[in-house]
């Protein structure tokens, strides 16, 4: 007697379709096609095995077709994102924050991560190491401050 079952997954951005057929007691077909959203098929394989080989073979498959999507990179959100410090990016920072108007700080914060393409976060952390307070717009590090965030005391003067 044959039977058959199908299982589909989407990883990433591929649509994996699988089926396991059973055409006696003793061997399994296993069919794969991948296939991303426009159509385009980019896996496509048959494997012919032992019935009891399947499950162990299974697990093998979802281990590697999981690992492969984790290996792809992801485009960042942020075009500078992990782009090295100039001191001319740094003194850019640190004037817009010392010269900051009435906004909030995670309202300046967001303007400043937006306008030089980088993260919330990479703009506080780097706040602090040009000297600045990253929660309080227009003012400067103090040396505790410094310390608690753990910066060089150089830093809370504005030297980097």
């Amino acid at each position: 007697m044959t039977s058959t079952f199908y299982n589909e997954m989407k990883l990433g951005e591929v649509n994996y379709r699988l089926s396991a057929t059973t055409d006696s007691g003793e061997s399994l077909v296993l069919d794969l096609l991948g296939s991303l959203d426009s159509g385009e098929v980019i896996a496509d394989g048959r494997l012919r095995m032992p019935v009891e080989g399947g499950a162990t073979v299974g697990r093998l498959m979802a281990r590697v077709l999981t690992a492969h999507t984790r290996l792809r990179p992801r485009p960042s959100r942020h075009a500078n994102a992990n782009q090295p410090w100039t001191e001319a990016l740094d003194a850019d920072l640190r004037t817009a924050w010392l010269t900051a108007s009435e906004d909030a700080a995670p309202t300046l914060v967001r303007s400043l991560a937006e306008t030089m393409q980088r993260s919330t976060t990479a703009i506080r952390a780097r706040l602090a190491k040009v000297g600045c307070d990253p929660d309080v717009p227009g003012r400067e590090l103090s040396a505790t401050g410094a310390t608690l965030l753990g910066t060089n005391s150089g830093a809370a003067q504005g030297k980097t």
